[in-house]
């Protein structure tokens, strides 16, 4: 998840380690903050792999700036995890909305979309949080208020995202020349 918002940020532009931290923090820290101990090193490990470069710029004070960008094989090894996600990318759901968060960066409307159908077969599994054997449980059958209630919170989430899905989904096949629906 951090490799793709890094290499995601630093696809519109190059920004200093501090800009890309606060662009994280945006994005997921409130779920999972990011620590120096985490975002440095990652940021070297992307650089040996030859995904960014650092570039040295003089700073206000007396000690040198750092502006991260993109290489090219960064960009391509963006757009190949976009076009192609984990299935985790898929199924969890911090990982799917920072996946979500730079769809945009593929061109091709039928590759976007045949990520997001990849979401919409995977929310249209029955699930649920709690399982009576192999069947799941519905908010309905508990008495217990706070478990109802996170499988009613739950199910409102899903139900919302799953008609984004189908309406985004007919938005692509429109802008898409290419796409049968679209004709």
């Amino acid at each position: 998840m951090l490799k793709l918002a890094i290499l995601g940020f630093l696809y519109d532009r190059p920004l200093h380690g501090y800009e890309l931290r606060r662009h994280l923090a945006a994005l997921t820290g409130h779920v999972r903050p990011i620590s120096d101990g985490t975002l440095y090193p990652a940021i070297k490990r992307l650089e040996s792999d030859g995904l960014l470069v650092r570039e040295t710029e003089p700073g206000t004070a007396a000690a040198p700036r750092h502006t991260l960008h993109l290489t090219a094989a960064g960009r391509t090894s963006l757009l190949d995890r976009l076009r192609e996600p984990e299935p985790l990318d898929i199924s969890d759901e911090n990982r799917w909305f920072t996946l979500l968060a730079f769809l945009r960066h593929l061109d091709r409307p039928a590759d976007q979309a045949a990520v997001l159908r990849r979401r919409l077969a995977f929310l249209a599994e029955p699930a649920s949080f709690f399982y009576e054997g192999e069947r799941p449980v519905g908010a309905e059958e508990f008495a217990d208020p706070f478990r109802r209630g996170l499988l009613l919170i739950a199910r409102a989430t899903t139900e919302a995202e799953l008609a984004w899905l189908k309406t985004t989904l007919a938005d692509l096949a429109n802008a898409d020349p290419q796409h049968p629906a679209a004709n």
